[in-house]
């Protein structure tokens, strides 16, 4: 073979491989959330995540008159960057198939719909109680109108490992699948990778990708709306930041990891920064209003590169991030009603070091609640215990050589007392 066939052969194999072969990165934004946002509002969300890296966002739709046209104003920001979207269809809205139909088809031709194997991606929360038959119908109707789509659910009773198997039975019609569950079940074990991994291979003789949630925290507390104890509980989170990042990064290794979420600010497990416009329940507004997230965007960054591009990031500059509760998950408040599991997490404040060299930490809260450890350049993760006195807040230092670097207090109080059962989290980033 002379050097120029050998090229074509090389050339033919790489036109040959999908043009999905590459790792991707989106986040789940909550397109019931936009009702009061402007064009400006979508640039700033947009620019926020495509910041970090994030590729894209899945627009979870739940039905609202008014999300058609937000979703179009969010392609009219996205398309001149090469932003992405696909649809999560939200089942808490009765979804007729013609009216998913239609959504897709309004912006199937745009380059900023998202595609895997040159077919439009389609994902949904829930959905299985439709039937395969149901979905089946989907895909041949958009066909019919010249839209090929790679559908890969989030079906949420498909989470036992061994139900695996049957799911593709049952569902003929999917291409692919996501796994939701990014947090323990109800118990205070951490979350293993059992579920991921098994439907991730029955998949694998499916034309769709796998999609892995990755989550960093979950608390929802809207019990006080009519008693309703099924919307207040808390899943242990403590460490699953850094923990399901590297499950992604290192174990499963997944087509596309889906970070749940931007912006759903009821369940705690959001990124971005608050928008104030946003409506919220009253009891949601009592553990979100104060509780920043963005300092888990420095963390989401991080894995980020090192899962796209095969290896962690070089640190230039030293830095802390801090998360903890604001109270002892065994004070008494007054409202709404304490969440189910509050058990499970642990009293204390976790410190995330991200170091451009090897350094001590040390962090401290209240009379002699000290740690320290030995922080290797990169990332590593440390705990302090919660004081038993009243109104402390947390102290940060990074060490190298016998000289204090770096060094902070946290923004936030540990109080003994609170009006709320807030399980939410309170990020910071030390130096401010």
């Amino acid at each position: 073979m002379n050097p120029f066939q050998a090229f074509t052969v090389v050339l033919s194999v790489v036109l040959w491989l999908p043009a999905a072969v590459a790792k991707n990165v989106l986040a789940h934004f909550m397109v019931a959330n936009t009702q009061s946002y402007s064009v400006a509002d979508w640039q700033k969300e947009i620019n926020a995540a495509a910041s970090i890296g994030i590729q894209g966002f899945v627009l979870n739709t739940a039905g609202n008159s008014y999300e058609p046209d937000q979703i179009s104003n969010a392609y009219s920001v996205a398309e001149p960057i090469g932003f992405q979207f696909f649809y999560s269809f939200d089942f808490a809205f009765n979804w007729g198939a013609d009216a998913i139909v239609n959504q897709i088809a309004a912006h199937a031709s745009s380059g900023s719909t998202f595609k895997w194997n040159e077919k439009v991606l389609v994902s949904t929360f829930n959905g299985q109680d439709k039937g395969d038959a149901f979905w089946a119908g989907v895909k041949s109707t958009l066909a019919s109108r010249g839209i090929q789509i790679s559908f890969a659910p989030a079906f949420t009773s498909f989470r036992d490992p061994a139900q695996a198997n049957s799911l593709l039975s049952q569902f003929p019609s999917i291409d692919g699948f996501t796994n939701w569950w990014s947090w323990p079940q109800d118990n205070g074990n951490l979350l293993t990778t059992d579920t991921d991994l098994a439907y991730q291979s029955a998949v694998e003789s499916r034309t769709g990708p796998f999609i892995m949630a990755v989550s960093p925290w979950q608390f929802k507390n809207l019990g006080s709306s009519g008693g309703d104890l099924n919307n207040d509980w808390v899943e242990l989170s403590d460490t699953l930041w850094k923990y399901r990042w590297e499950q992604a990064i290192n174990t499963v290794v997944p087509d596309i990891v889906e970070i749940v979420t931007w912006n759903d600010y009821a369940e705690s497990h959001y990124i971005g920064a608050v928008n104030p416009n946003v409506f919220m329940d009253a009891d949601a507004h009592a553990y979100v209003d104060g509780m920043d997230h963005t300092g888990w965007q420095l963390i989401a960054k991080y894995y980020i590169s090192w899962y796209i591009n095969g290896s962690p990031p070089v640190i230039q500059d030293d830095q802390v991030v801090v998360w903890y509760r604001l109270h002892p998950k065994n004070a008494v408040c007054s409202t709404p009603s304490k969440p189910r599991n509050s058990q499970f997490p642990a009293d204390a404040i976790f410190g995330f070091a991200m170091l451009k060299s090897p350094a001590t930490v040390t962090m401290d809260i209240g009379l002699n609640n000290h740690v320290e450890w030995n922080a290797p350049a990169g990332v590593s993760l440390g705990q302090v215990p919660f004081p038993q006195q009243d109104s402390q807040i947390p102290f940060i230092q990074i060490i190298r050589n016998n000289n204090v670097e770096l060094s902070g207090f946290g923004s936030a109080f540990v109080t003994q007392s609170c009006q709320t059962y807030n399980f939410n989290a309170f990020i910071d980033v030390v130096p401010n």
